[in-house]
């Protein structure tokens, strides 16, 4: 245990040297992953769910059982938190008992104040507000195809949501430059749309928003999107998929790019922000970017918690 333990709350927790050596390992473990088998030996991840999940649970579960450790899976409704527990408690009992934990959860809040009073590392595996371990991924992805991330063009179609936010911080933390394209009233949070562009310019990174679909995509390398009703957004429905007409990515706007590549961070729904056509093309690097939230985050925790 410690009492600075190192977090992984956003993608500002880590600078672009230690995101790039993140990077480095992930592709070495995925490569050649029985040189890691051992690197938590006996370690337990404790795994806090408050929303449903495949790719978290799975991934950060397979993750820890291949570098040697146990994943202990908890959801919200089994913990005390359920009968009002403080989440404070919480943590400092479960420091006592494991090395680290990864909590999916509604209120970044909730993250934060978990992290405060825990004494092990305390992993986002998501918010409303962050998704910061799906783009460590989504990183990976971009730079097994194009071998490289700085100076590349990032363009995100749909939801000024936490795939936005994460994906303009760590776009300005890598020099990419990213615009979001989404409609009026979906903006990102103005807080961190200005951390952003700050980041970004220091690694030569525009990080911009628009409103504008036809000719966003133009010049880019990677077209992402996202779903138009997030967990938790399920009354919203019928007004989302009114105010986002024209704005799914489909053969049409990849037109505009030739060259670009196709991400959504899962799951999706064919035929609103994305058309089948795109989703199954060629271009698609879905499954693969679905493949790399395993090797990332077996980085990550090694990063983390390893003695």
């Amino acid at each position: 245990m410690s009492k600075n333990p190192k977090h992984f709350l956003t993608m500002e927790e880590f600078s672009y040297k230690e995101l790039g050596r993140l990077l480095v390992l992930a592709a070495k473990m995925k490569k050649t992953p029985a040189k890691y088998q051992k690197v938590l030996n006996e370690q337990c991840l404790a795994m806090i769910f408050d929303k449903s999940s495949t790719r978290t649970r799975v991934s950060f579960d397979v993750g820890m059982t291949q570098l040697g450790g146990k994943a202990l899976l908890l959801r919200g409704d089994e913990l005390q938190l359920g009968r009002g527990e403080p989440i404070s408690d919480t943590a400092k009992v479960l420091s006592r008992y494991v090395q680290g934990i990864m909590i999916r959860t509604f209120a970044h809040k909730m993250v934060e104040e978990l992290a405060e009073h825990s004494s092990v590392p305390v992993i986002n595996g998501l918010t409303d507000t962050h998704h910061p371990c799906q783009v460590l991924a989504d990183l990976q992805t971009i730079l097994e195809s194009f071998k490289k991330l700085k100076g590349l063009q990032m363009v995100y179609v749909g939801d000024g949501n936490n795939m936005a936010h994460s994906l303009m911080i760590g776009a300005a933390k890598t020099g990419m430059h990213c615009k979001i394209v989404c409609p009026a009233g979906y903006q990102p949070q103005t807080s961190l749309l200005s951390f952003a562009q700050r980041e970004g310019g220091k690694n030569g990174a525009r990080i911009e928003v628009t409103q504008k679909v036809q000719g966003s995509v133009k010049g880019a390398d990677v077209v992402y999107t996202d779903v138009w009703t997030s967990m938790g957004q399920e009354a919203e429905s019928k007004k989302r998929l009114n105010d986002f007409q024209g704005f799914q990515v489909n053969e049409e706007l990849m037109a505009e790019s030739p060259k670009a590549i196709f991400l959504h961070c899962l799951p999706a729904h064919r035929g609103e922000e994305v058309s089948a056509g795109v989703m199954d093309g060629k271009r698609s690097r879905v499954w693969d970017q679905a493949e790399n939230r395993l090797h990332a985050q077996k980085a990550l925790l090694a990063t983390l918690m390893a003695k």
